[in-house]
């Protein structure tokens, strides 16, 4: 257990008593993807409250979320617009652009410092869904923190979750643990099988 220095993972609760229980000398990491997912949360929060007030924002959830550089030209000149007929979505989507300088820092001090300024962006600017995500940022700071530095990510194991929950779906269940067990080691293991009956 104390050869465990790090440990990347969600801002699942469960998952932090567990560490914090059987690892309690490592370092968590919380993955950016997971911060980031949290964050567009908050956007499209934005967004469906004036959604309700302002039919033109139908069909433009993903104009919001998307990585800008993503966006068709038509989509962007769309976007431009909507940031100056609608200032509350235009200073949340500020804030949602700004926040992913946070990934650039390469230290916990200045990922610390970032951090504080931009909360204080998100208080003066008094966006609702924002200082709620806020509220998660400052419960789950170090192990933010500490992702910036380390870069430390468990993306081949999100990789090994998407394809066991692409087979769970597509057998609609398996007789047997042991079968699910063995279609895991099938699809993630990497084996190298002959196939007898090839010709070479």
């Amino acid at each position: 257990m104390d050869q465990i220095g790090h440990v990347s993972m969600d801002m699942s609760p469960s998952y932090i008593s567990g560490v914090s229980e059987y690892f309690p000398d490592a370092e968590i990491h919380f993955n950016k993807f997971h911060v980031v997912k949290l964050l567009n949360e908050a956007m499209d929060s934005v967004r469906r409250l004036e959604r309700k007030e302002h039919n033109s924002l139908k069909g433009h959830k993903y104009t919001f979320l998307k990585n800008p550089k993503k966006l068709s030209c038509g989509r962007k000149a769309e976007l431009e617009q909507l940031i100056i007929l609608f200032p509350t979505l235009g200073k949340a989507y500020r804030l949602k652009v700004l926040f992913n300088d946070l990934w650039e820092m390469d230290s916990r001090e200045s990922a610390a410092a970032f951090l504080n300024d931009w909360c204080r962006e998100v208080e003066k600017e008094g966006i609702e869904p924002f200082k709620k995500f806020v509220k998660t940022l400052k419960a789950h700071w170090s192990g933010i923190v500490n992702f910036c530095e380390t870069k430390i990510n468990n993306g081949i194991l999100e990789g090994f979750n998407n394809k066991i929950q692409l087979a769970k779906r597509r057998a609609r269940g398996y007789r047997s643990t042991k079968n699910f067990i063995n279609m895991i080691y099938f699809l993630c293991g990497k084996l190298d099988i002959d196939n007898p009956l090839k010709s070479s």
